[in-house]
C-alpha cells in the first residue's frame, strides 16, 4: 500500500534510496533541526581535530527517519574521514566484524545501524576494539587453540538504534557521546521541504510546504517522500507547481490526514477504542488485532502517537487519550 511505503522506513527501492541520498545534507551547517545535537557535535569534532585524535565513539537513538545515517555521514565529512556503513543483522559472526575492523584505516568512521541487533558473540569482540583498539582472535579449537591480539587503527564507531533500551549496558557504556534525536518541529520540516524542493527543482509556495510539514509526523524522511508524491500530483493535475489546493488534494488521496495519521494509525486507535472500549491494552494484543508486527508498532507508529498526546503508556498497558477520540469523532468513554 502506498501510504505504508510513505510511513514505513524499511520499504525503500533502489531509485528511492538514490534520490533520498541526493537530499541528505553534507555538513553540519546544512543540517536542519536537532539544534542541541548539532551544537554539541560541532564542539566535539573541533576538539578532536585540534588534538589530532579520532572522534569519541557516538551513539544516536530515536525513531526511524530522523537522520541517524545522515549525521554519521556528516561526521565523517567534517572529520575528513572515510566511512564504512553496515548494520547489526549483517554482522553474523565474529569473523565478519574482524574483517571489517582490520580493513579500516586510521581515523576512519564505522557506522553500524540497528546496533542493538548485534549478536552476543560479535558484541564481545567489539569491546576491546572500542576501548583499546585491539582485536582478540582465537585460532583453532580445544587444547591447541591459541589467542592472537591484533592492533587496530584508531577509529570512530557510530552506532544507531531505534531501541536504546535493547542495548546491553556494557556496550552502551563504551560510547563517549550519546544523543537522542527528537521528532522535528513543523517549522524545521518546512525548511527541509523547501531545501529539498530546490534540489529537486520543484516550485512550491510557503503554505504548501507548511501543509506537507504538518502531515510528516515530525520526520524528515517522510517529509521528503510526501514532497515527491505531491510533486507527481502537481505534474499531472497542474503545471508542476505545488500550491495549497494540490498539496491538500494529494495528501488526502494518500489518506494522510491533517495530523499526519495514516490508515494504520487510525486502525490502532480505533481498535483500542472500539474493541477494547478504551481500556488499557497490551502491545501484543494490539499487534494481533491489527495484523502488524510489535516492533513496527513500537518503532514506527507509537512514538508519534505518544508525542501528539493520542496514546500513553501505563503499567497496565496502552491507553487512548481524549484528543484521539475527538480527532476520530468518537465520544470519550473515560
Amino acid at each position: 500500500m502506498e501510504e505504508n511505503k510513505l510511513i514505513r522506513p524499511e520499504i525503500e527501492d533502489v531509485q528511492e534510496e538514490r534520490l533520498e541520498n541526493s537530499l541528505r545534507p553534507q555538513n553540519l551547517d546544512e543540517y536542519i533541526g536537532q539544534t542541541k545535537v548539532k551544537e554539541n557535535m560541532k564542539i566535539y569534532i573541533e576538539a578532536a581535530q585540534k588534538r589530532g585524535e579520532p572522534l569519541d565513539h557516538c551513539l544516536f537513538y530515536g525513531p526511524p527517519g530522523l537522520g541517524k545515517t545522515t549525521i554519521a555521514n556528516i561526521i565523517a565529512n567534517e572529520m575528513k574521514s572515510n566511512i564504512k556503513i553496515t548494520s547489526g543483522p549483517a554482522i553474523e559472526k565474529p569473523g565478519d566484524l574482524a574483517a571489517i575492523l582490520t580493513a579500516l584505516s586510521e581515523h576512519d568512521v564505522l557506522f553500524i545501524d540497528e546496533i542493538h541487533r548485534l549478536s552476543k558473540n560479535v558484541e564481545e569482540i567489539l569491546y576491546p576494539a572500542l576501548e583499546d583498539y585491539t582485536l582478540d582472535i582465537v585460532i583453532g579449537k580445544g587444547p591447541s587453540a591459541k589467542s592472537i591480539r591484533i592492533d587496530l587503527p584508531k577509529f570512530t564507531l557510530i552506532g544507531a538504534t531505534t531501541k536504546a533500551g535493547s542495548l546491553t549496558t556494557p556496550l552502551r557504556d563504551r560510547f563517549g557521546i550519546v544523543h537522542r534525536l527528537e521528532l522535528y518541529s513543523t517549522e524545521d520540516l518546512s525548511t527541509i521541504i523547501k531545501r529539498s524542493s530546490q534540489i529537486l527543482k520543484i516550485e512550491i509556495d510557503e503554505e504548501s510546504a507548511i501543509e506537507i510539514a504538518r502531515r510528516s509526523r515530525g520526520t524528515p524522511r517522510i517529509a521528503n517522500r510526501l514532497l515527491k508524491r505531491v510533486r507527481d500530483y502537481a505534474a499531472v493535475l497542474g503545471d508542476g507547481t505545488i500550491n495549497l489546493k494540490i498539496a491538500k488534494h494529494a495528501l488526502n488521496q494518500l489518506e494522510i490526514d491533517e495530523l499526519g495519521l495514516d490508515e494504520i494509525d487510525r486502525k490502532i486507535l480505533e481498535t483500542m477504542i472500539t474493541q477494547y472500549q478504551g481500556k488499557p491494552v497490551g502491545i501484543e494484543s494490539i499487534a494481533v488485532s491489527i495484523g502488524e508486527e510489535i516492533d513496527t508498532i513500537e518503532d514506527v507508529y507509537e512514538p508519534y502517537l505518544i508525542q501528539i498526546g493520542f496514546i500513553t503508556r501505563t503499567p497496565r498497558g496502552r491507553l487512548v487519550m481524549p484528543p484521539a477520540y475527538k480527532h476520530l469523532g468518537y465520544p470519550y468513554l473515560g
